[in-house]
Protein backbone atom coordinates (compact mmCIF):
# COMPACT_ATOMS: atom_id res chain seq x y z
CA UNK A 1 0.00 0.00 0.00
CA UNK A 2 3.19 2.45 0.64
CA UNK A 3 4.06 2.04 -2.72
CA UNK A 4 0.92 3.46 -3.98
CA UNK A 5 1.05 6.49 -2.15
CA UNK A 6 -1.70 5.51 0.24
CA UNK A 7 -2.25 8.37 2.98
CA UNK A 8 -5.19 9.22 4.99
CA UNK A 9 -8.14 9.71 2.45
CA UNK A 10 -7.16 6.31 1.18
CA UNK A 11 -7.33 4.72 4.64
CA UNK A 12 -10.57 6.22 5.41
CA UNK A 13 -12.18 5.58 2.24
CA UNK A 14 -11.14 1.53 2.90
CA UNK A 15 -12.17 1.29 6.20
CA UNK A 16 -15.02 2.97 5.03
CA UNK A 17 -15.64 0.89 2.23
CA UNK A 18 -15.37 -2.08 4.25
CA UNK A 19 -17.67 -1.14 7.18
CA UNK A 20 -20.78 -0.86 4.15
CA UNK A 21 -19.74 -4.18 2.53
CA UNK A 22 -20.44 -5.45 6.33
CA UNK A 23 -23.39 -3.39 6.80
CA UNK A 24 -24.84 -4.31 3.37
CA UNK A 25 -24.05 -7.72 4.44
CA UNK A 26 -26.35 -7.38 7.67
CA UNK A 27 -29.32 -5.57 5.36
CA UNK A 28 -28.97 -8.78 2.73
CA UNK A 29 -28.41 -6.59 0.21
CA UNK A 30 -26.87 -8.96 -2.63
CA UNK A 31 -23.18 -8.66 -3.18
CA UNK A 32 -23.35 -10.27 -6.28
CA UNK A 33 -24.92 -7.09 -7.79
CA UNK A 34 -23.15 -4.24 -6.15
CA UNK A 35 -20.11 -6.26 -7.38
CA UNK A 36 -21.24 -6.93 -10.50
CA UNK A 37 -22.02 -3.05 -10.82
CA UNK A 38 -18.84 -2.02 -9.31
CA UNK A 39 -17.01 -3.74 -12.27
CA UNK A 40 -18.92 -1.87 -14.78
CA UNK A 41 -18.42 1.61 -13.21
CA UNK A 42 -14.57 0.71 -12.41
CA UNK A 43 -14.57 0.89 -16.77
CA UNK A 44 -17.09 3.21 -17.68
CA UNK A 45 -15.57 5.96 -15.59
CA UNK A 46 -11.76 4.75 -15.40
CA UNK A 47 -11.09 6.32 -18.87
CA UNK A 48 -12.01 9.87 -17.55
CA UNK A 49 -9.69 9.51 -14.34
CA UNK A 50 -7.25 8.05 -17.07
CA UNK A 51 -7.43 11.40 -18.62
CA UNK A 52 -6.09 13.26 -16.16
CA UNK A 53 -2.87 11.50 -15.81
CA UNK A 54 -0.82 13.38 -19.26
CA UNK A 55 -1.77 16.65 -17.70
CA UNK A 56 -0.48 15.65 -14.09
CA UNK A 57 2.74 13.67 -15.67
CA UNK A 58 3.38 17.02 -17.22
CA UNK A 59 2.84 19.17 -14.15
CA UNK A 60 0.28 21.24 -15.67
CA UNK A 61 -2.48 20.39 -12.75
CA UNK A 62 -5.60 18.94 -12.37
CA UNK A 63 -7.43 18.67 -15.69
CA UNK A 64 -10.21 20.65 -14.13
CA UNK A 65 -11.12 21.51 -17.58
CA UNK A 66 -12.27 17.97 -18.62
CA UNK A 67 -15.71 19.12 -20.01
CA UNK A 68 -13.62 20.42 -22.82
CA UNK A 69 -12.92 16.69 -23.79
CA UNK A 70 -16.34 15.63 -22.42
CA UNK A 71 -17.78 18.01 -25.39
CA UNK A 72 -15.54 16.41 -28.03
CA UNK A 73 -16.81 12.91 -27.23
CA UNK A 74 -19.92 14.56 -27.22
CA UNK A 75 -19.83 15.84 -30.59
CA UNK A 76 -18.69 12.87 -31.75
CA UNK A 77 -20.97 10.62 -30.65
CA UNK A 78 -23.85 12.96 -31.64
CA UNK A 79 -22.13 12.63 -35.57
CA UNK A 80 -22.46 8.70 -35.46
CA UNK A 81 -26.19 8.46 -33.99
CA UNK A 82 -26.93 11.08 -36.59
CA UNK A 83 -25.95 9.00 -39.63
CA UNK A 84 -27.55 6.00 -37.81
CA UNK A 85 -24.02 3.81 -36.71
CA UNK A 86 -25.27 0.85 -34.83
CA UNK A 87 -23.13 -1.48 -32.33
CA UNK A 88 -19.30 -1.86 -31.65
CA UNK A 89 -18.79 -0.32 -35.29
CA UNK A 90 -21.19 2.91 -34.07
CA UNK A 91 -19.44 3.60 -30.63
CA UNK A 92 -15.79 2.98 -32.62
CA UNK A 93 -17.49 5.47 -35.30
CA UNK A 94 -18.33 8.00 -32.57
CA UNK A 95 -14.66 7.87 -30.98
CA UNK A 96 -12.92 8.25 -34.45
CA UNK A 97 -15.38 11.26 -35.49
CA UNK A 98 -14.56 12.88 -31.78
CA UNK A 99 -10.63 12.35 -31.99
CA UNK A 100 -10.29 15.80 -34.31
CA UNK A 101 -12.74 17.87 -32.63
CA UNK A 102 -10.88 16.83 -29.70
CA UNK A 103 -7.43 17.71 -30.95
CA UNK A 104 -8.60 20.90 -31.88
CA UNK A 105 -10.12 21.95 -28.27
CA UNK A 106 -6.83 20.56 -27.09
CA UNK A 107 -4.55 22.83 -28.75
CA UNK A 108 -6.81 25.89 -27.97
CA UNK A 109 -7.25 24.69 -24.26
CA UNK A 110 -3.13 24.08 -24.27
CA UNK A 111 -2.46 27.40 -25.48
CA UNK A 112 -4.72 29.07 -23.00
CA UNK A 113 -2.95 26.78 -19.99
CA UNK A 114 0.59 28.09 -21.35
CA UNK A 115 -0.45 31.93 -21.19
CA UNK A 116 -1.09 31.36 -17.35
CA UNK A 117 1.47 29.20 -15.61
CA UNK A 118 1.14 28.59 -12.16
CA UNK A 119 -2.63 29.22 -12.39
CA UNK A 120 -3.74 26.36 -14.51
CA UNK A 121 -6.36 24.70 -12.39
CA UNK A 122 -8.21 27.39 -11.52
CA UNK A 123 -7.71 28.76 -15.39
CA UNK A 124 -9.10 25.50 -16.53
CA UNK A 125 -11.84 25.46 -13.79
CA UNK A 126 -13.55 28.78 -15.43
CA UNK A 127 -12.66 27.44 -19.04
CA UNK A 128 -14.44 24.40 -18.80
CA UNK A 129 -17.31 26.30 -16.27
CA UNK A 130 -17.71 29.10 -19.69
CA UNK A 131 -17.25 27.03 -22.43
CA UNK A 132 -20.15 24.40 -21.90
CA UNK A 133 -23.06 27.91 -22.06
CA UNK A 134 -20.83 28.49 -24.92
CA UNK A 135 -21.78 24.71 -26.64
CA UNK A 136 -25.45 25.47 -25.06
CA UNK A 137 -25.63 27.88 -27.74
CA UNK A 138 -24.26 25.01 -30.41
CA UNK A 139 -26.76 22.18 -29.21
CA UNK A 140 -29.77 24.37 -30.36
CA UNK A 141 -28.54 25.29 -33.96
CA UNK A 142 -26.48 22.23 -34.81
CA UNK A 143 -27.53 21.37 -37.70
CA UNK A 144 -28.08 17.73 -37.32
CA UNK A 145 -31.18 15.66 -39.18
CA UNK A 146 -31.93 12.44 -37.25
CA UNK A 147 -35.13 12.66 -35.88
CA UNK A 148 -34.57 11.05 -32.60
CA UNK A 149 -31.96 13.48 -31.92
CA UNK A 150 -34.43 16.39 -32.34
CA UNK A 151 -36.78 18.31 -30.32
CA UNK A 152 -40.09 16.73 -31.65
CA UNK A 153 -42.14 20.19 -31.73
CA UNK A 154 -40.20 22.39 -34.45
CA UNK A 155 -37.83 19.26 -35.07
CA UNK A 156 -35.06 21.87 -34.73
CA UNK A 157 -32.62 21.70 -31.58
CA UNK A 158 -30.77 18.66 -30.06
CA UNK A 159 -32.74 17.35 -26.83
CA UNK A 160 -31.10 17.41 -23.87
CA UNK A 161 -31.23 13.86 -23.53
CA UNK A 162 -30.40 11.14 -26.32
CA UNK A 163 -30.92 7.60 -26.12
CA UNK A 164 -28.53 5.03 -27.50
CA UNK A 165 -30.57 1.71 -27.40
CA UNK A 166 -31.26 1.71 -30.83
CA UNK A 167 -27.52 2.50 -31.90
CA UNK A 168 -24.62 1.30 -29.67
CA UNK A 169 -26.20 1.24 -26.31
CA UNK A 170 -24.07 -0.86 -23.75
CA UNK A 171 -22.12 -2.59 -26.92
CA UNK A 172 -18.72 -2.79 -24.81
CA UNK A 173 -20.64 -3.53 -21.45
CA UNK A 174 -21.95 -6.52 -23.22
CA UNK A 175 -18.95 -7.49 -25.55
CA UNK A 176 -17.40 -10.96 -23.63
CA UNK A 177 -19.67 -10.85 -20.84
CA UNK A 178 -18.79 -13.73 -18.34
CA UNK A 179 -20.95 -15.14 -15.12
CA UNK A 180 -18.79 -16.42 -12.54
CA UNK A 181 -20.40 -17.17 -9.61
CA UNK A 182 -23.26 -14.36 -10.08
CA UNK A 183 -21.13 -11.75 -10.53
CA UNK A 184 -21.29 -10.68 -14.14
CA UNK A 185 -17.61 -9.35 -15.17
CA UNK A 186 -17.87 -7.41 -18.41
CA UNK A 187 -14.39 -9.12 -19.48
CA UNK A 188 -14.54 -6.66 -22.73
CA UNK A 189 -15.01 -3.36 -21.55
CA UNK A 190 -12.37 -4.34 -18.97
CA UNK A 191 -9.94 -5.08 -21.30
CA UNK A 192 -10.80 -1.83 -23.38
CA UNK A 193 -10.19 0.28 -20.08
CA UNK A 194 -6.83 -1.61 -19.30
CA UNK A 195 -5.62 -1.91 -22.93
CA UNK A 196 -5.58 2.10 -22.54
CA UNK A 197 -3.93 2.36 -19.26
CA UNK A 198 -0.96 0.13 -20.87
CA UNK A 199 -0.92 2.28 -23.87
CA UNK A 200 -0.78 5.10 -21.72
CA UNK A 201 2.18 3.58 -20.01
CA UNK A 202 3.89 2.73 -23.13
CA UNK A 203 3.77 6.47 -24.16
CA UNK A 204 5.35 7.40 -21.43
CA UNK A 205 8.54 5.15 -22.33
CA UNK A 206 8.77 7.01 -25.52
CA UNK A 207 11.17 9.42 -25.93
CA UNK A 208 8.06 11.92 -26.13
CA UNK A 209 6.64 10.83 -22.68
CA UNK A 210 9.96 10.83 -21.28
CA UNK A 211 10.14 14.31 -22.36
CA UNK A 212 6.77 15.05 -20.68
CA UNK A 213 7.70 13.62 -17.35
CA UNK A 214 11.03 15.66 -17.11
CA UNK A 215 8.93 18.76 -17.92
CA UNK A 216 6.70 17.61 -14.69
CA UNK A 217 9.60 17.21 -12.67
CA UNK A 218 11.79 19.75 -13.72
CA UNK A 219 11.17 22.90 -16.04
CA UNK A 220 14.95 24.09 -15.61
CA UNK A 221 15.92 20.11 -16.50
CA UNK A 222 14.16 20.05 -19.30
CA UNK A 223 14.70 23.55 -20.74
CA UNK A 224 18.68 22.34 -20.34
CA UNK A 225 17.72 19.37 -22.37
CA UNK A 226 16.76 21.53 -24.99
CA UNK A 227 13.15 20.25 -24.64
CA UNK A 228 10.20 22.22 -25.87
CA UNK A 229 8.44 23.26 -23.01
CA UNK A 230 5.50 25.13 -24.37
CA UNK A 231 5.05 22.46 -26.89
CA UNK A 232 5.05 19.33 -24.47
CA UNK A 233 2.55 21.37 -22.51
CA UNK A 234 0.08 21.18 -24.85
CA UNK A 235 1.18 18.09 -26.01
CA UNK A 236 -0.31 16.76 -22.74
CA UNK A 237 -3.27 18.89 -22.90
CA UNK A 238 -4.20 17.37 -25.96
CA UNK A 239 -3.69 14.27 -24.74
CA UNK A 240 -5.89 14.81 -22.08
CA UNK A 241 -8.25 16.02 -23.85
CA UNK A 242 -8.62 13.20 -26.48
CA UNK A 243 -8.52 10.32 -23.50
CA UNK A 244 -11.18 12.56 -22.14
CA UNK A 245 -13.55 12.41 -25.39
CA UNK A 246 -13.13 8.47 -25.56
CA UNK A 247 -13.96 8.21 -22.18
CA UNK A 248 -17.09 9.76 -22.27
CA UNK A 249 -18.33 8.24 -25.34
CA UNK A 250 -17.43 4.68 -23.15
CA UNK A 251 -19.75 6.10 -20.32
CA UNK A 252 -22.27 7.24 -22.14
CA UNK A 253 -22.57 3.66 -24.34
CA UNK A 254 -22.98 2.13 -20.78
CA UNK A 255 -25.32 4.35 -19.25
CA UNK A 256 -27.20 4.05 -22.34
CA UNK A 257 -28.02 7.85 -23.75
CA UNK A 258 -25.37 10.87 -23.55
CA UNK A 259 -26.76 14.05 -21.90
CA UNK A 260 -26.03 17.88 -23.25
CA UNK A 261 -26.49 21.13 -22.41
CA UNK A 262 -25.38 21.82 -18.82
CA UNK A 263 -25.04 18.16 -18.09
CA UNK A 264 -20.77 17.64 -18.16
CA UNK A 265 -20.51 20.82 -16.38
CA UNK A 266 -19.25 19.01 -13.00
CA UNK A 267 -17.86 16.00 -14.23
CA UNK A 268 -14.18 17.03 -13.45
CA UNK A 269 -14.87 16.40 -9.60
CA UNK A 270 -15.95 13.16 -9.49
CA UNK A 271 -12.50 12.19 -11.64
CA UNK A 272 -10.39 14.49 -10.07
CA UNK A 273 -11.94 13.14 -6.84
CA UNK A 274 -10.67 9.33 -8.03
CA UNK A 275 -7.90 10.32 -9.12
CA UNK A 276 -6.80 11.63 -5.63
CA UNK A 277 -8.58 8.93 -3.66
CA UNK A 278 -5.85 6.85 -5.30
CA UNK A 279 -3.12 8.20 -3.99
CA UNK A 280 -1.85 10.52 -6.49
CA UNK A 281 -0.09 13.50 -5.55
CA UNK A 282 0.60 15.49 -8.46
CA UNK A 283 3.64 14.71 -11.05
CA UNK A 284 4.01 10.91 -9.22
CA UNK A 285 0.91 9.44 -10.88
CA UNK A 286 0.64 5.73 -11.71
CA UNK A 287 -1.61 3.98 -13.46
CA UNK A 288 -2.11 1.83 -10.44
CA UNK A 289 -3.64 5.16 -8.81
CA UNK A 290 -6.36 5.73 -11.15
CA UNK A 291 -7.80 2.07 -11.40
CA UNK A 292 -7.34 1.70 -7.21
CA UNK A 293 -9.37 5.70 -7.17
CA UNK A 294 -11.57 4.24 -9.30
CA UNK A 295 -12.92 1.26 -8.25
CA UNK A 296 -12.67 2.80 -4.35
CA UNK A 297 -14.75 6.04 -5.11
CA UNK A 298 -17.45 4.30 -7.45
CA UNK A 299 -17.92 1.42 -5.46
CA UNK A 300 -18.06 4.06 -2.39
CA UNK A 301 -20.98 5.91 -4.24
CA UNK A 302 -22.64 2.65 -5.61
CA UNK A 303 -22.99 0.99 -2.22
CA UNK A 304 -24.16 4.00 -0.06
CA UNK A 305 -26.89 4.30 -2.00
CA UNK A 306 -29.06 1.21 -0.92
CA UNK A 307 -27.72 1.41 2.51
CA UNK A 308 -28.75 4.53 2.48
CA UNK A 309 -32.33 3.84 1.34
CA UNK A 310 -32.12 0.82 4.00
CA UNK A 311 -31.65 3.11 7.08
CA UNK A 312 -32.36 6.96 6.09
CA UNK A 313 -33.85 9.31 3.97
CA UNK A 314 -32.14 8.71 0.10
CA UNK A 315 -31.03 12.12 0.17
CA UNK A 316 -28.65 11.38 2.66
CA UNK A 317 -26.26 9.37 0.19
CA UNK A 318 -26.40 11.98 -2.33
CA UNK A 319 -24.77 14.57 0.71
CA UNK A 320 -22.19 12.12 1.88
CA UNK A 321 -20.95 11.67 -1.74
CA UNK A 322 -20.64 15.11 -2.64
CA UNK A 323 -18.83 15.33 0.88
CA UNK A 324 -16.73 12.61 -0.23
CA UNK A 325 -16.33 14.31 -4.01
CA UNK A 326 -14.88 18.06 -2.46
CA UNK A 327 -13.49 16.77 0.52
CA UNK A 328 -10.93 14.93 -0.66
CA UNK A 329 -9.97 17.68 -3.19
CA UNK A 330 -9.47 20.21 -0.08
CA UNK A 331 -7.98 17.25 1.71
CA UNK A 332 -4.61 16.93 -1.59
CA UNK A 333 -4.59 20.48 -2.25
CA UNK A 334 -3.63 21.61 1.31
CA UNK A 335 -1.54 18.51 1.62
CA UNK A 336 0.56 19.19 -1.42
CA UNK A 337 0.67 23.24 -0.54
CA UNK A 338 1.60 22.18 2.88
CA UNK A 339 4.49 20.08 0.87
CA UNK A 340 5.48 22.65 -1.26
CA UNK A 341 5.72 25.32 1.92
Amino acid sequence: MKNLGVQIPQAVIIVFLAVMTGAAVWLEIPLTWIFSDALVRLAMNGVLVLSLVPMLKAGVGINFGLPIGVVGGLMGMCISVNFGFKGIGGLAMAMAFSLPVALALGTGYGAVLNRVKGKEEITATFLGFSFIPLMNFFWTVAPFSNPAMLWPIGGKGLRPVIGLKKFFAKSLNDLWLVDIAGVRVPVGFLLFFFLLCILLVLFFRTRTGRAMTAVGESEDFARLAGIRIPGIRILAVILSTIIAALGICVYAQSYGFLELYDAPLMMAFPAASAILVGGSMGRHTKMAHVVLGTFLFQTTYLISGPIANELMVPEVAEIFRLMITNGIILYALLYEGGKTK
